[in-house]
């Protein structure tokens, strides 16, 4: 039988990538990003042995993340970000070498920045290639319901996307 800490190390290896994704898409800077995804696991190892298995282990701390990110944003009583700063889009640009394909994932960041702070949240997730499942627990919706949000924030996104190109 594992350890806690042993758990609780295979659980901080298999999400703190997305974890600080998460963080840095809320708070827009790297040392609070960090921070939070340091909070969130504390969070997670103080309360894991409260984990029902309801869910995947994932979503829980998914959630947790979400929870402590909302928070911090409360306590400093700013607003997610509304435009997405040069970093993210130069993190994304590094990846990629072709100036177009740079300038359309810029264009397709600043659209997303434009989403409501639910949608940016659920957007960003289906990025990180989150299953659905999960990104309904987490979002507190059924699947179905997110799958037509999902749609939705799609098409928005395409409409923001071809709005910026006519510009």
């Amino acid at each position: 039988m594992p350890s806690q800490e042993q758990i609780f190390k295979e659980i901080f290896q298999a999400n703190s990538k997305k974890i600080y994704h998460l963080c840095f898409g809320y708070t827009g800077d790297d040392a609070a990003a960090n921070d939070l995804l340091q909070e969130t696991f504390l969070k997670v190892w103080q309360n894991l042995d409260k984990f029902r298995n309801q869910s995947m282990i994932s979503t829980w701390v998914y959630r947790i993340a979400v929870n402590t990110c909302l928070t911090y944003l409360k306590k400093e009583k700013r607003q997610a970000k509304d435009e997405l700063t040069p970093n993210i889009i130069e993190n994304k640009e590094e990846d990629i070498a072709d100036k177009e394909k740079q300038e359309q994932v810029k264009t397709l960041y600043q659209c997303i920045s434009k989403l409501e702070e639910n949608e940016r949240i659920i957007i960003t997730m289906v990025m990180d290639e989150i299953p659905y499942p999960e990104i309904a627990d987490v979002s507190g919706i059924s699947e179905g319901n997110l799958r037509v949000k999902i749609h939705r924030i799609k098409h928005k996104l395409t409409e923001l996307y071809n709005q910026h190109e006519r510009l």
